[in-house]
Protein backbone atom coordinates (compact mmCIF):
# COMPACT_ATOMS: atom_id res chain seq x y z
CA UNK A 1 0.00 0.00 0.00
CA UNK A 2 1.41 3.71 -0.98
CA UNK A 3 1.11 6.82 0.57
CA UNK A 4 2.25 10.10 -1.29
CA UNK A 5 1.02 13.24 1.20
CA UNK A 6 1.83 16.59 0.59
CA UNK A 7 3.35 18.12 4.06
CA UNK A 8 2.43 22.30 4.31
CA UNK A 9 4.11 23.04 7.74
CA UNK A 10 3.02 26.37 7.35
CA UNK A 11 3.32 29.21 10.18
CA UNK A 12 4.31 29.25 14.07
CA UNK A 13 4.68 26.03 15.58
CA UNK A 14 3.18 24.45 12.73
CA UNK A 15 7.00 23.22 11.52
CA UNK A 16 7.30 21.69 15.10
CA UNK A 17 4.09 19.13 15.18
CA UNK A 18 3.94 18.38 11.41
CA UNK A 19 8.06 17.01 12.11
CA UNK A 20 6.01 14.76 15.25
CA UNK A 21 3.25 13.93 13.14
CA UNK A 22 5.39 12.74 10.44
CA UNK A 23 8.01 10.80 13.03
CA UNK A 24 4.59 8.86 14.11
CA UNK A 25 3.61 8.32 10.48
CA UNK A 26 7.38 6.77 9.40
CA UNK A 27 7.06 4.59 12.23
CA UNK A 28 3.25 2.83 12.05
CA UNK A 29 4.46 3.10 8.18
CA UNK A 30 6.94 0.75 8.10
CA UNK A 31 5.55 -1.88 10.87
CA UNK A 32 1.98 -1.73 9.12
CA UNK A 33 4.27 -2.03 5.28
CA UNK A 34 2.32 1.01 4.00
CA UNK A 35 4.89 2.93 1.28
CA UNK A 36 4.87 6.59 2.46
CA UNK A 37 6.29 9.25 0.37
CA UNK A 38 5.99 12.74 1.70
CA UNK A 39 7.35 16.54 0.79
CA UNK A 40 6.97 20.01 1.98
CA UNK A 41 5.85 23.04 0.00
CA UNK A 42 5.23 26.35 1.35
CA UNK A 43 2.16 27.85 2.35
CA UNK A 44 0.55 30.46 4.30
CA UNK A 45 3.07 33.20 5.78
CA UNK A 46 5.67 31.10 4.93
CA UNK A 47 4.96 31.13 1.49
CA UNK A 48 3.99 34.99 1.26
CA UNK A 49 7.67 35.17 2.74
CA UNK A 50 9.33 33.39 -0.13
CA UNK A 51 7.61 34.24 -3.14
CA UNK A 52 4.32 36.80 -2.03
CA UNK A 53 1.51 34.91 -1.97
CA UNK A 54 -0.16 32.45 0.24
CA UNK A 55 -1.13 29.39 -2.11
CA UNK A 56 1.79 29.15 -4.75
CA UNK A 57 0.78 27.11 -7.55
CA UNK A 58 3.22 24.62 -7.38
CA UNK A 59 1.93 24.05 -3.68
CA UNK A 60 -1.68 23.43 -5.12
CA UNK A 61 -0.74 21.45 -8.13
CA UNK A 62 0.65 18.93 -5.41
CA UNK A 63 -2.16 18.83 -3.16
CA UNK A 64 -4.49 18.01 -5.79
CA UNK A 65 -2.32 15.17 -6.69
CA UNK A 66 -1.50 13.79 -3.74
CA UNK A 67 -3.20 11.22 -1.78
CA UNK A 68 -3.47 13.74 1.38
CA UNK A 69 -2.22 17.23 3.07
CA UNK A 70 -0.85 17.38 6.23
CA UNK A 71 -0.94 21.04 7.67
CA UNK A 72 0.71 22.19 10.50
CA UNK A 73 -0.80 26.08 11.18
CA UNK A 74 -1.66 29.28 9.49
CA UNK A 75 -0.94 32.53 10.25
CA UNK A 76 0.20 35.14 12.67
CA UNK A 77 0.44 38.85 13.50
CA UNK A 78 2.92 40.06 11.24
CA UNK A 79 1.04 40.05 8.73
CA UNK A 80 -1.47 42.15 9.54
CA UNK A 81 -0.22 45.81 9.53
CA UNK A 82 0.59 44.66 5.60
CA UNK A 83 -2.98 43.71 5.11
CA UNK A 84 -3.84 46.77 5.63
CA UNK A 85 -2.39 47.67 2.89
CA UNK A 86 -3.65 45.13 0.49
CA UNK A 87 -1.21 42.43 0.99
CA UNK A 88 -2.29 39.02 0.81
CA UNK A 89 -2.80 37.37 4.47
CA UNK A 90 -1.65 33.88 5.09
CA UNK A 91 -5.12 32.33 6.06
CA UNK A 92 -6.38 33.32 2.10
CA UNK A 93 -4.13 30.71 1.11
CA UNK A 94 -6.03 27.88 3.67
CA UNK A 95 -9.31 29.72 2.14
CA UNK A 96 -8.37 29.03 -1.31
CA UNK A 97 -7.11 25.67 -0.82
CA UNK A 98 -10.70 24.06 1.40
CA UNK A 99 -11.99 25.99 -2.47
CA UNK A 100 -9.57 24.44 -4.85
CA UNK A 101 -9.83 21.21 -3.29
CA UNK A 102 -13.71 21.28 -3.13
CA UNK A 103 -13.38 20.40 0.66
CA UNK A 104 -16.71 20.64 1.92
CA UNK A 105 -16.92 18.31 5.04
CA UNK A 106 -14.81 19.51 8.23
CA UNK A 107 -14.77 16.25 10.67
CA UNK A 108 -13.68 17.74 14.63
CA UNK A 109 -13.66 15.30 16.35
CA UNK A 110 -13.53 16.12 20.56
CA UNK A 111 -12.90 13.42 23.11
CA UNK A 112 -12.05 13.90 26.85
CA UNK A 113 -9.53 10.78 27.35
CA UNK A 114 -9.81 9.19 30.58
CA UNK A 115 -7.26 11.12 33.57
CA UNK A 116 -7.53 14.06 31.46
CA UNK A 117 -11.13 15.36 33.47
CA UNK A 118 -8.78 17.85 35.76
CA UNK A 119 -7.57 19.49 32.34
CA UNK A 120 -11.04 20.61 31.72
CA UNK A 121 -12.53 23.76 32.79
CA UNK A 122 -15.89 21.70 33.49
CA UNK A 123 -16.45 19.36 36.57
CA UNK A 124 -15.60 16.08 36.27
CA UNK A 125 -19.07 14.76 36.73
CA UNK A 126 -20.16 16.86 33.62
CA UNK A 127 -17.64 16.62 31.36
CA UNK A 128 -17.32 12.73 31.83
CA UNK A 129 -17.74 10.78 28.74
CA UNK A 130 -17.45 13.72 26.52
CA UNK A 131 -17.06 12.32 22.65
CA UNK A 132 -18.52 14.39 20.22
CA UNK A 133 -17.63 15.15 16.37
CA UNK A 134 -18.67 18.10 15.09
CA UNK A 135 -19.11 18.45 11.12
CA UNK A 136 -18.59 21.79 9.64
CA UNK A 137 -20.16 22.67 6.31
CA UNK A 138 -16.56 24.08 5.16
CA UNK A 139 -17.33 25.78 1.32
CA UNK A 140 -19.93 27.90 2.20
CA UNK A 141 -21.65 30.70 3.72
CA UNK A 142 -20.21 33.69 5.44
CA UNK A 143 -16.82 32.69 4.97
CA UNK A 144 -17.00 32.28 1.27
CA UNK A 145 -19.42 34.96 0.03
CA UNK A 146 -19.47 38.14 -0.87
CA UNK A 147 -18.22 41.00 1.20
CA UNK A 148 -17.35 44.97 1.03
CA UNK A 149 -14.71 46.31 2.84
CA UNK A 150 -14.95 50.15 4.41
CA UNK A 151 -14.54 52.46 6.73
CA UNK A 152 -17.79 53.49 7.60
CA UNK A 153 -19.88 50.43 7.28
CA UNK A 154 -18.86 46.97 5.87
CA UNK A 155 -20.88 44.05 4.59
CA UNK A 156 -20.99 40.08 4.38
CA UNK A 157 -23.09 37.91 2.44
CA UNK A 158 -24.19 34.35 4.19
CA UNK A 159 -25.06 32.11 1.18
CA UNK A 160 -25.99 28.60 1.37
CA UNK A 161 -27.72 26.26 -1.13
CA UNK A 162 -29.42 23.51 -1.06
CA UNK A 163 -27.09 21.16 -2.59
CA UNK A 164 -24.05 22.78 -0.37
CA UNK A 165 -26.35 21.49 2.53
CA UNK A 166 -27.35 18.24 0.92
CA UNK A 167 -23.68 17.27 0.64
CA UNK A 168 -22.28 17.41 4.08
CA UNK A 169 -25.63 16.41 5.52
CA UNK A 170 -25.24 13.68 3.89
CA UNK A 171 -21.38 12.72 5.15
CA UNK A 172 -22.81 13.75 8.69
CA UNK A 173 -25.68 11.07 8.56
CA UNK A 174 -22.82 8.48 7.35
CA UNK A 175 -20.64 9.29 10.36
CA UNK A 176 -23.51 9.06 13.09
CA UNK A 177 -24.20 5.94 11.20
CA UNK A 178 -20.52 4.50 12.18
CA UNK A 179 -21.34 5.54 15.85
CA UNK A 180 -24.12 5.83 18.03
CA UNK A 181 -26.75 6.73 15.60
CA UNK A 182 -27.99 10.31 17.28
CA UNK A 183 -27.24 13.33 14.85
CA UNK A 184 -27.76 16.74 15.86
CA UNK A 185 -27.87 19.64 13.44
CA UNK A 186 -27.22 23.02 14.56
CA UNK A 187 -28.87 26.65 12.84
CA UNK A 188 -30.07 29.82 14.00
CA UNK A 189 -33.72 29.37 12.26
CA UNK A 190 -35.77 31.52 14.37
CA UNK A 191 -33.63 34.18 13.00
CA UNK A 192 -31.91 33.52 9.52
CA UNK A 193 -33.43 32.23 6.13
CA UNK A 194 -30.32 30.36 5.08
CA UNK A 195 -30.51 28.15 8.35
CA UNK A 196 -34.45 27.01 7.42
CA UNK A 197 -33.13 26.35 4.24
CA UNK A 198 -30.41 24.12 6.36
CA UNK A 199 -33.02 22.87 8.52
CA UNK A 200 -35.14 22.10 5.57
CA UNK A 201 -32.81 20.21 3.48
CA UNK A 202 -31.16 18.42 7.19
CA UNK A 203 -34.79 17.11 7.69
CA UNK A 204 -35.28 15.78 3.94
CA UNK A 205 -32.18 13.94 3.54
CA UNK A 206 -32.34 12.22 7.49
CA UNK A 207 -35.85 11.16 6.21
CA UNK A 208 -34.32 9.61 3.21
CA UNK A 209 -31.39 7.78 5.16
CA UNK A 210 -34.20 6.51 8.31
CA UNK A 211 -32.19 8.72 11.10
CA UNK A 212 -33.76 10.93 13.33
CA UNK A 213 -31.95 14.50 13.82
CA UNK A 214 -32.57 16.73 16.35
CA UNK A 215 -32.79 20.82 15.96
CA UNK A 216 -31.22 23.01 18.02
CA UNK A 217 -30.12 26.79 17.77
CA UNK A 218 -26.98 27.73 18.20
CA UNK A 219 -27.11 29.86 21.12
CA UNK A 220 -28.70 26.88 23.14
CA UNK A 221 -26.42 24.75 21.85
CA UNK A 222 -23.19 26.77 23.83
CA UNK A 223 -25.08 26.74 26.45
CA UNK A 224 -25.29 22.60 26.28
CA UNK A 225 -21.68 22.43 25.29
CA UNK A 226 -20.50 23.42 29.09
CA UNK A 227 -23.65 22.14 30.72
CA UNK A 228 -24.20 18.94 29.47
CA UNK A 229 -21.54 17.91 26.62
CA UNK A 230 -21.36 13.77 26.65
CA UNK A 231 -24.88 13.66 26.10
CA UNK A 232 -23.90 14.38 22.01
CA UNK A 233 -22.37 12.36 19.62
CA UNK A 234 -22.64 13.92 15.79
CA UNK A 235 -23.01 17.75 15.94
CA UNK A 236 -23.95 18.89 11.94
CA UNK A 237 -24.06 22.54 11.27
CA UNK A 238 -22.67 25.51 8.63
CA UNK A 239 -19.16 27.14 8.49
CA UNK A 240 -19.12 29.96 11.13
CA UNK A 241 -21.14 27.96 13.73
CA UNK A 242 -18.42 25.29 13.45
CA UNK A 243 -15.52 26.95 13.59
CA UNK A 244 -16.89 28.63 16.71
CA UNK A 245 -18.76 25.42 18.54
CA UNK A 246 -15.60 22.79 17.73
CA UNK A 247 -13.47 25.38 19.23
CA UNK A 248 -15.12 24.87 22.35
CA UNK A 249 -15.54 21.67 22.40
CA UNK A 250 -11.98 21.33 22.13
CA UNK A 251 -11.92 23.06 25.41
CA UNK A 252 -13.98 21.59 26.87
CA UNK A 253 -12.56 18.07 26.21
CA UNK A 254 -9.03 19.56 28.29
CA UNK A 255 -7.42 21.75 25.43
CA UNK A 256 -7.92 22.65 21.77
CA UNK A 257 -4.00 21.38 21.61
CA UNK A 258 -5.39 17.64 21.34
CA UNK A 259 -8.04 17.89 18.57
CA UNK A 260 -7.30 16.72 15.04
CA UNK A 261 -9.22 17.38 12.17
CA UNK A 262 -9.91 16.07 8.38
CA UNK A 263 -11.41 18.29 5.50
CA UNK A 264 -13.16 15.72 3.14
CA UNK A 265 -13.87 16.00 -0.37
CA UNK A 266 -15.73 13.78 -2.63
CA UNK A 267 -14.66 9.66 -2.41
CA UNK A 268 -11.17 9.62 -4.49
CA UNK A 269 -11.01 12.91 -4.06
CA UNK A 270 -7.58 14.13 -1.57
CA UNK A 271 -8.61 15.80 2.05
CA UNK A 272 -6.75 17.90 3.91
CA UNK A 273 -5.85 16.83 7.63
CA UNK A 274 -4.93 19.72 10.26
CA UNK A 275 -4.85 20.37 14.27
CA UNK A 276 -7.30 22.91 14.83
CA UNK A 277 -5.01 24.86 16.86
CA UNK A 278 -3.92 28.71 15.46
CA UNK A 279 0.11 29.29 14.74
CA UNK A 280 0.29 30.14 18.37
CA UNK A 281 3.91 32.17 17.35
CA UNK A 282 4.17 33.15 21.50
CA UNK A 283 5.67 29.80 21.69
CA UNK A 284 7.05 29.09 18.71
CA UNK A 285 10.61 27.88 18.75
CA UNK A 286 10.62 27.01 22.40
CA UNK A 287 9.84 23.01 21.52
CA UNK A 288 6.84 23.15 24.05
CA UNK A 289 4.07 22.82 21.40
CA UNK A 290 1.45 20.13 22.14
CA UNK A 291 1.82 17.78 18.84
CA UNK A 292 -1.61 15.65 20.05
CA UNK A 293 -3.57 17.37 17.54
CA UNK A 294 -0.98 16.53 14.68
CA UNK A 295 -0.25 12.95 15.77
CA UNK A 296 -4.10 12.51 15.43
CA UNK A 297 -4.71 14.23 12.36
CA UNK A 298 -2.01 11.68 10.39
CA UNK A 299 -4.25 8.94 12.29
CA UNK A 300 -7.19 10.53 9.99
CA UNK A 301 -5.28 10.93 7.08
CA UNK A 302 -4.46 7.29 7.12
CA UNK A 303 -8.28 6.15 7.92
CA UNK A 304 -9.61 8.93 5.26
CA UNK A 305 -6.87 8.65 2.37
CA UNK A 306 -6.12 5.32 2.23
CA UNK A 307 -8.38 3.30 4.52
CA UNK A 308 -5.63 1.89 6.76
CA UNK A 309 -7.81 2.03 9.57
CA UNK A 310 -5.98 -0.34 11.69
CA UNK A 311 -2.45 2.04 11.14
CA UNK A 312 -5.03 4.75 12.51
CA UNK A 313 -6.14 2.54 15.21
CA UNK A 314 -2.88 1.77 16.50
CA UNK A 315 -1.56 5.70 16.64
CA UNK A 316 -4.94 6.70 18.45
CA UNK A 317 -4.38 3.65 20.63
CA UNK A 318 -1.09 4.92 21.38
CA UNK A 319 -1.84 8.44 21.98
CA UNK A 320 -4.79 7.02 24.36
CA UNK A 321 -2.09 5.07 26.06
CA UNK A 322 0.62 7.91 26.36
CA UNK A 323 -1.60 10.20 28.07
CA UNK A 324 -2.94 7.50 30.58
CA UNK A 325 0.97 6.98 31.00
CA UNK A 326 0.64 10.71 32.64
CA UNK A 327 2.14 12.12 29.24
CA UNK A 328 1.19 16.15 29.96
CA UNK A 329 2.25 18.89 28.14
CA UNK A 330 2.22 22.37 29.14
CA UNK A 331 -1.17 23.04 28.11
CA UNK A 332 -2.28 19.95 30.17
CA UNK A 333 -0.22 21.29 33.61
CA UNK A 334 2.55 19.42 32.72
CA UNK A 335 5.90 20.09 31.40
CA UNK A 336 6.48 17.23 29.10
CA UNK A 337 8.27 18.88 25.12
CA UNK A 338 7.06 18.24 21.80
CA UNK A 339 9.84 16.25 21.42
CA UNK A 340 9.07 14.17 24.82
CA UNK A 341 6.03 13.52 24.03
CA UNK A 342 6.37 12.24 20.44
CA UNK A 343 9.20 9.88 21.89
CA UNK A 344 5.93 8.85 24.48
CA UNK A 345 3.68 8.09 21.67
CA UNK A 346 6.58 6.29 19.37
CA UNK A 347 7.35 4.62 22.92
CA UNK A 348 3.37 3.58 22.95
CA UNK A 349 3.55 2.39 19.44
Amino acid sequence: MRLNIVVLPGDGIGPEVTGAALDILEAVSRSEGIELQHRDYPFGGAAIDACGQPLPEETLRACLASDGVLLGAVGGPGYDEAAKRGAPRPEQGLLGLRREMNLFANLRPSRLYPGLEAASPLREEVVAGTDILIVRELTGGLYFGEREEGTVSALDRLPYSAEEVERVARAAVQAAKGRSGKLVSVDKANVLATSRLWRMVVDRVAAEEGMEVEHILVDAMAMYLVSEPSRFDVVLTENLFGDILSDQASAVAGSVGLAPSASLSDPGRPGLFEPIHGSAPDIAGQGIANPIGAILSAALLLRYAIGAETAARKIEGAVEAALAAGLRTRDLGGRATTMEATKAVLQQL
